[in-house]
This record gives structure tokens, C-alpha cells and sequence, in this order.
């Protein structure tokens, strides 16, 4: 399972004009799930995105969570974090995991984020979305449950 991790000060998605979601301070997560992902994968990002210290203290320190702050995560899913592009010009994603299996993984790491008591606000699995957002530094982290990037 891999991560775009945004600290953001709002962030929405839309479809077709209509918002789906929509957070205020908090973390927009770019999730895609992996051929081989699982439940422990799903409960890794989750526990990480709630307690990722990114957020500045008194002091300017990265110290605070997103549930330290009373943030909200946008859970946005992005099979494409799978993509491989090192060979040729088109990308290549047999690397991404099979719709069904990968949406349920998707759908259990939002409601082990709001287990953790940070709420989350979603995209639509597969769907063609408009992602806006105003970036909060910038800070942009890369995670994935398995391996280093």
C-alpha cells in the first residue's frame, strides 16, 4: 500500500461538479493499494497517518499529529501510485491490486482512521475526481507499508 501524504490547510474532491468530500486542516492522503496488500497493510496506514507527527508546535517543531490537532484526513484512492515507469513511455500497472479486493482495503483504511478518532472525509474508489487543495508548507511525505521508495 502506497501513500501521498499532503499536509494541507483544506482540500476537496469533486465529480461532475459536485463535492464529495471536503476537510478543513488536516492531511489529503493520495492511498493506492497493491497486488499482495492486506489487512496488516490497511492497519499500518492507518495507525500512521493518525499519529505522523507533521503538524508545528508552539515551538515551529514537527511534533503534532493530525489527531493531536483535531485535523481531518481526505482519503483520495490513486491506483496510479503503482504505476511503473521506468521502462518505455506508458506507464505500466500490474503492480496495482484488483479493483474489488483493492476498494475493500481502501474502505477499511477510512474506517480505521475514524476507529483512531480523526475523521475522514472520502473520494469515490474509481471515480474521475477533481482534487483541489491549499498545500500547508509545502510538506509532502511518501509512504508505503512494505518497502522504501
Amino acid at each position: 500500500m502506497r501513500a501521498v501524504i499532503q499536509r494541507v490547510a483544506r482540500a476537496r474532491v469533486e465529480i461532475e461538479g459536485g463535492i464529495v468530500g471536503r476537510i478543513g486542516r488536516g492531511l489529503l492522503v493520495y492511498l493506492g493499494v497493491g497486488k499482495g496488500d492486506g489487512d496488516k497493510d490497511a492497519e499500518f496506514m492507518a495507525e500512521k497517518l493518525v499519529n505522523l507527527r507533521i503538524f508545528a508546535d508552539d515551538q515551529g517543531k514537527m511534533n503534532l499529529s493530525a489527531r493531536d490537532i483535531g485535523g481531518e484526513i481526505l482519503l483520495v484512492s490513486n491506483f496510479t501510485l503503482h504505476g511503473d515507469c521506468r521502462k518505455g513511455r506508458r506507464p505500466g500497472f500490474e503492480g496495482a491490486g484488483d479493483p474489488g479486493p483493492a476498494e475493500q482495503l481502501y474502505e477499511k483504511v477510512a474506517e480505521l482512521i475514524v476507529d483512531h478518532g480523526v475523521p475522514v472525509a472520502k473520494g469515490v474508489f474509481g471515480g474521475y475526481m477533481q482534487v483541489t487543495s491549499t498545500n500547508d508548507g509545502p510538506v509532502t511525505f511518501l509512504l508505503d507499508s512494505g518497502k522504501s521508495f
